[in-house]
């Protein structure tokens, strides 16, 4: 991969290794609603592997494909993970980083534990389907889990508390140039640590590995969840007064992977209530209320952050166009996050509550729009990563770069 970008450096492009974690997390979902584990919250290697050695050779070949697949997309992540940390570490001797840190971009500096809370999912989906019997000693895994996206939430918390204050000390945010969503990264950030600790607290049977990953994903959830309010209002006031800046546009669909995270956090957590406080199931009608109203504003905001786009033909310029911008990258979490939300509502609203059957034509029927958002983030994801780093050559003083050695 290209190397020494410097000051042409941007947090952003962690964005890339975010989406194709996020490729990988979203194609377990089909193992994890269509191959059953009753036994246990998610599909683990015991329920996968009859699968694969079964009679029914068309259903082996697709289990394959999809792991394979999984395997794929994680090692991409992985990849482009070690690419940003070592460009990151490069830009921080330039100026550009200097500047970063005094300016409203300083939030960008949240893809970095956002995308180390996808790094800990992805190595814990690649555990659960390939490791036999890693169930038998989960219980002591969960700690280290915990201390893990604990360790990624401090990460995010001295990042944004840094930013944060010198705001309310200096004064200095730039509501000219808050014209887009952007700022909202912080809140993705927080959920992804809240959604990652609501996983011990939903499949531990031990109440107090339980109730500590319960208290800290809610503690990151409420973060999130506040700053929602206060930086949403401000994206939208700066936007009404100046028009949104085109090149940050994507971020109007920012709030689609952060629905989804805050969607399977409750979830999650209800789960763990359910079954570790009241030795009960989770109520799956409950949860089809809720997953309906996040995947409802999940389309208002695609809706209205596609016709947004469309006007301003940020389409034609930044995705089939020759401008470039590391902000591009923000436009794959959207589709993979749709798919994941609504395999989610699939199998806990419809298919648990009884109102579709489950291996039924209307339930692959549903799945259809789900599918195209995942193929579509697909085609986006390999369409920017060969459009941001193609064979490097100059155009007017502006490097372009390549992943090729």
């Amino acid at each position: 991969m290209v190397k020494n970008l410097k000051d042409k450096y941007s947090p952003l492009y962690f964005l890339a290794s975010l989406g194709a974690g996020g490729m990988g997390v979203s194609f377990f979902m089909y193992l994890m609603f269509l191959i059953p584990h009753p036994d246990f919250g998610m599909s683990a290697f015991e329920h996968i592997y009859p699968y694969i050695v079964g009679d029914n050779l068309f259903v082996a070949g697709l289990v394959i494909l999809v792991l394979l697949i999984i395997v794929y997309f994680i090692f991409k992540h992985f990849r482009l993970l070690l690419w940003n940390i070592s460009e990151f570490y490069k830009f921080k001797e330039t100026n550009a980083y200097v500047q970063l840190r005094n300016s409203n971009a300083e939030v960008t500096l949240m893809a970095i534990p956002l995308t180390l809370g996808m790094s800990i999912n992805g190595l814990f989906i690649l555990g659960m389907i390939f490791v036999p019997n890693l169930r038998s000693v989960i219980e002591y895994l969960f700690p280290f889990a915990i201390l893990a996206f604990l360790a990624v939430g401090l990460l995010a918390l001295k990042i944004f508390v840094s930013y944060f204050s010198r705001f309310i000390i200096k004064g200095d945010f730039d509501f000219i140039k808050n014209n887009n969503l952007s700022q909202l990264i912080a809140v993705f950030a927080f959920a992804m640590v809240a959604v990652g600790l609501a996983a011990p607290a939903a499949l531990s049977e031990i109440i107090y590995t339980s109730s500590v990953a319960m208290f800290l994903s809610i503690f990151f959830g409420i973060i999130a969840v506040t700053l929602i309010m206060i930086k949403t209002i401000f994206g939208l006031y700066s936007m009404f007064q100046n028009g949104i800046a085109k090149e940050t546009a994507p971020s109007l669909w920012i709030m689609i992977p952060i629905l989804t995270l805050l969607g399977i956090t409750f979830v999650r957590l209800f789960n763990g209530v359910s079954h570790n406080f009241f030795s009960t199931k989770a109520n799956p009608f409950i949860i089809f209320l809720v997953l309906a109203a996040f995947l409802s504003l999940q389309i208002v905001f695609g809706v209205v952050g596609y016709s947004v786009m469309k006007k301003i033909d940020y389409f034609k310029d930044y995705v089939y166009g020759n401008e470039k911008s590391a902000a591009s990258f923000t436009l794959i979490c959207p589709f993979v996050a749709f798919t994941v939300l609504g395999m989610f509502f699939i199998g806990w609203g419809l298919v648990q509550t009884g109102i579709v059957e489950k291996y039924s034509i209307a339930h692959f029927l549903i799945m259809i729009p789900f599918v195209i958002s995942q193929l579509k983030g697909i085609e986006l994801m390999f369409r920017l990563n060969n459009k941001m780093f193609k064979r490097a050559k100059v155009a007017q003083g502006v490097p372009q770069y390549s992943t090729e050695k």
